[in-house]
């Protein structure tokens, strides 16, 4: 799961660890099935803390998708809809994997710093991020 832009370009560039996974993609824009073609993608609005009607929206979409597809482990480099993806998933019973974006270098994300709290893998790509009871690094994976 990934927002669009640089979200979606680090997720595509963990394709390889899913090798031979069953795989599902959910992304903001339809477009970007060009990008994984053969794969199952759905798309969801995009929105924020600032959308209200958007953010219901898209986590009613969100939710629809992962009761239709049930996954076992739900990775994202972010943003809300990634977060949204998480928390849902957690509820379900899906281990998840939240990797904060390389281009948050100075602090975490909102999603990132939400994310910690939902207890599943919480990665950030920054070594001076890393703390013990936040996020760990292991390299700048993406």
């Amino acid at each position: 799961m990934a927002s669009g832009g640089g979200h979606w370009v680090q997720l595509l560039r963990l394709r390889p660890a899913f090798e031979g996974c069953d795989v599902s993609y959910l992304t903001t824009s339809g477009g970007y099935q060009r990008d994984v073609v053969g794969a199952r993608v759905f798309v969801v609005n995009d929105a924020s803390r600032w959308n209200k009607i958007g953010l219901g929206v898209m986590t009613m979409r969100v939710a629809w998708v992962l009761l239709r597809e049930r996954p076992n482990v739900i990775v994202t480099t972010g943003a809300a809809p990634g977060y949204i993806a998480l928390r849902i998933g957690k509820m379900m019973g899906a281990r998840t994997v939240w990797i904060d974006s390389i281009a948050n270098a100075e602090e975490l994300s909102m999603g990132g710093r939400l994310a910690g709290n939902l207890g599943g893998l919480w990665l950030t790509q920054w070594e001076h991020l890393a703390s013990e009871g936040g996020p760990q690094y292991a390299g700048a994976v993406v």
